[in-house]
């Protein structure tokens, strides 16, 4: 059984910085994809980013050159460092797994950007 679990959440003020983390737990099937997605209130959940096994890497044109994604395969992590961060980056963020036939998603984080 594979399990996500996210950190890095919190307040910050616009124009601000923070990083998400996700660990997962259990073995990974390859070829998998990792990445971010996001919510906000009233709104579909949105890819933000997301990164191949072999290190491709695809952004939302919205996060573009303010988002990075990273990972590492020997800790099974994925991490998301978001800069300059604007009100509308406000969302639960939710830690995404794809692999051939399946999936998992992680509980979510939750980001506030103050105005």
């Amino acid at each position: 059984q594979v399990q996500l679990v996210e950190s890095g959440g919190g307040l910050v003020q616009a124009g601000g910085s923070l990083r998400l983390s996700c660990v997962v737990s259990g073995i990974i099937s390859s070829p998998n994809t990792m990445g971010w997605y996001r919510q906000a209130p009233g709104k579909q959940r949105e890819l933000v980013a997301d990164m191949y096994s072999d290190g491709t890497k695809n952004y939302a044109d919205s996060v573009k050159g303010r988002f990075t994604i990273s990972r590492d395969k020997a800790k099974k992590t994925v991490d998301l460092q978001m800069n300059s961060l604007k009100s509308e980056d406000t969302a639960v963020y939710y830690c995404n797994l794809k692999i051939i036939g399946g999936g998992a998603w992680g509980q979510g984080t939750k980001v506030t950007v103050s105005s």
